[in-house]
């Protein structure tokens, strides 16, 4: 028996930010792509994947988060990711994520570059 993903929500400013603790397979990536789409619903345009409680995505979670990332580029929002493993950065990597969502190495850098794109002067 896998446990299931545990997600949360947080507001920082412009930036929605998505924290997931977990194995993001099927169930968690489908618990994520909820939250997104939900914060979507809202108005959010600039989501933020904190993954520093997920370890391990496969192949199913990466399609989904796949998913996510093309409804954000429809809506003309942004979707990017921090704290992500080397092994889970190199996957996004080969699997073309990173193409399309920015990769930050924290919490901080991502939203400090990510709340200018919500100003005005930004």
């Amino acid at each position: 028996m896998t446990e299931s993903l545990k997600v949360r929500v947080e507001r920082r400013g412009s930036v929605a930010v998505i924290y997931s603790e977990g194995y993001i397979n099927n169930q968690g990536g489908e618990e994520i792509a909820r939250a997104a789409t939900a914060l979507l619903d809202e108005g959010s345009r600039i989501l933020l994947l904190n993954l520093a409680g997920s370890k391990i995505v496969n192949s199913i979670g990466i399609s989904i988060l796949i998913e996510v990332l093309e409804k954000m580029l429809e809506l003309e929002g942004t979707l990017a990711f921090c704290c992500l493993t080397p092994t889970i950065q190199k996957t996004f990597h080969i699997m073309g994520l990173t193409q399309y969502a920015k990769v930050y190495e924290d919490e901080a850098a991502a939203l400090q570059e990510l709340q200018g794109e919500g100003s005005p002067e930004g």
